[in-house]
């Protein structure tokens, strides 16, 4: 009987063992994810002509630097909701991710990014679910985030709800951002400006 109640306690002591150091591995896993994750540059800028782009992946954050500020606070400032479809939209962003082709050159983005972010905030959209990736002028970034997505014009705005596209603005909205979002988010037909 002392063998067995022996070889029991061996057989859980290296079970525990080997449960903590899985644990501990697991939790060295995270801590190197989160370290490679931590060090993703993000609001990159570039020269570009006489002044500097925003190049990559970009949150709010870079938007409100310099040179980039004076443009986005205006048009964020100005922008008026309309508030009866924001209500409807609401409930509709509630699973939707958006991931949004800019370009800081570009006065079409200029125009409607600020737009988007005074929505989405009117709107109480969790930011979380919202991808910023900045393009040059020739639609593309050195990590090749656009690549797969179709990026003929910018602002292109790309609704999706588990991982499958609703669809997109591109260019223009073809009534206002948030009536095409509408559209777009309650399954109405839409079609961007550049749709077939």
């Amino acid at each position: 009987m002392k063998k067995v109640i022996l070889i029991l306690s061996a057989t859980f002591l290296v079970a525990c063992t080997s449960s903590k150091d899985k644990k501990k591995s697991l939790e060295n896993s995270a801590i190197e994810m989160t370290t490679e994750n931590s060090n993703k540059k993000i609001n990159d800028t570039v020269a570009y002509e006489d002044t500097v782009m925003l190049l990559g992946e970009s949150n709010r954050q870079g938007l409100l630097m310099e040179p980039f500020k004076e443009w986005y606070n205006l048009g964020y400032s100005h922008y008026r909701t309309a508030p009866e479809v924001a209500n409807e939209l609401k409930p509709l962003l509630e699973d939707v991710s958006i991931s949004v082709f800019m370009g800081t050159w570009c006065e079409d983005s200029q125009r409607d990014v600020p737009h988007l972010y005074k929505i989405l905030d009117d709107t109480g959209f969790n930011e979380s679910n919202l991808s910023l990736v900045n393009v040059n002028d020739e639609k593309a970034t050195p990590q090749g985030l656009e690549h797969g997505k179709d990026i003929i014009n910018v602002p292109t705005i790309i609704f999706y709800n588990d991982g499958v596209e609703l669809g997109r603005i591109v260019e223009y909205p073809i009534e206002t951002i948030e009536k095409d979002m509408l559209k777009i988010l309650s399954g109405k037909d839409y079609k961007h400006a550049y749709a077939e």
